[in-house]
């Protein structure tokens, strides 16, 4: 087995527009010494029947068909199919630049084990990319130039699923796609977090992200939002949260009363205030809002904020600031 051999592993399920679009960007890459292991989903289109043209034409590109159903077993099968010593993964529906695997192998053997090699993403899209995808793509990046993806962990999935590499053993070690929790790419930058796998800063841009109505983050039912908190709570409660400190819920909308009412579900006792004065001194679940000042009262608390708006939020951390308090030790972002 070559020790610069970089295994690819990419799931697909009726992707047929784009998978010759997807596959000739892996084969146009500079680094040459790559495996692929692309596993068919049940696709009931001519997705299959592409791949496997492409994979008669180049040995390099090996087809399974998947025993499980879903991406979560998909990437399970092809992990287990791989031997490279670097692992990557590729959405089916996306475009490698063509130094992508040239340029994170290079970031890996510099700094070697333990750490994971990132780079830029640009989404693209027939008919345009929305405010929100746009506003994502410039806050991943901004992370991923400084390497402090972590940093802001609970707010959303701050390692883009189609664009990473890390040592095999890493993987191993994070205990990869052996859950079934979705969303699956936030799950594994959890574990990443968990087992202090350092992001190395990426300025390069590597990976183009196609964003089209039929995309499954936009029809999957795992990928809607209220998994997504049930996420961030429960790493948030195994890695931050300190039980001896008082948890405090900021922030009463829906975001904040999902938070709330899970954190009931799990018998975690917490304050709950927000600054709003129609709210304050109001019972939700049970529950008293207090004043937002009342944070002062108690005695060195952890607080979890649910306010999404970007103003707000900056007037929150500075409102932190001024009482001494760190993010990411003393409040975390959920939004």
């Amino acid at each position: 087995m070559s020790k610069a051999l970089v295994s690819i592993l990419t799931p697909f399920k009726n992707t047929s527009d784009f998978l010759a679009e997807c596959l000739d960007s892996i084969i146009q890459q500079t680094h040459k010494d790559w495996e692929l292991l692309i596993i068919d989903d049940h696709s009931s289109d001519h997705s299959y029947t592409i791949v496997n043209d492409y994979a008669q034409k180049d040995t390099r590109i090996k087809l399974f068909k998947n025993s499980g159903i879903g991406i979560i077993n998909a990437l399970r099968l092809a992990f287990e199919k791989s031997s490279g010593n670097y692992i990557t993964r590729m959405d089916s529906d996306d475009i490698m630049h063509p130094n992508k695997i040239e340029y994170m192998l290079k970031d890996l053997q510099k700094f070697g084990p333990k750490h994971i090699a990132l780079g830029q993403v640009k989404y693209f899209s027939e008919t345009g990319i929305g405010d929100g995808y746009a506003k994502y793509e410039a806050w991943l990046n901004k992370l991923t130039s400084e390497g402090k993806n972590y940093s802001e962990i609970y707010k959303e999935c701050v390692i883009p699923s189609p664009c990473w590499m890390l040592h095999r053993d890493d993987l191993i070690a994070s205990d990869a796609f052996q859950p079934n929790r979705y969303p699956e790419d936030y799950d594994l930058t959890f574990r990443f977090y968990k087992n202090n796998i350092k992001c190395i800063p990426g300025n390069q841009l590597l990976h183009y992200w196609r964003d089209y109505s039929s995309r499954a983050s936009r029809t999957d039912s795992n990928y809607a939002e209220n998994h997504f908190l049930d996420i961030k709570l429960h790493y948030f409660l195994d890695l931050n949260y300190e039980p001896s400190r008082q948890l405090v819920v900021w922030g009463a909308g829906r975001k904040g009363k999902t938070i709330a009412k899970l954190l009931q579900t799990k018998g975690v006792d917490f304050i709950w205030i927000c600054d709003n004065p129609k709210k304050i001194g109001k019972h939700i679940y049970d529950v008293e809002l207090f004043n937002f000042e009342h944070l002062e009262t108690l005695q060195n608390p952890q607080s979890i904020i649910t306010v999404a708006n970007s103003i707000e939020q900056s007037n929150i951390k500075s409102y932190f600031e001024s009482i001494h308090m760190k993010v990411m030790k003393d409040y975390f972002f959920f939004c």
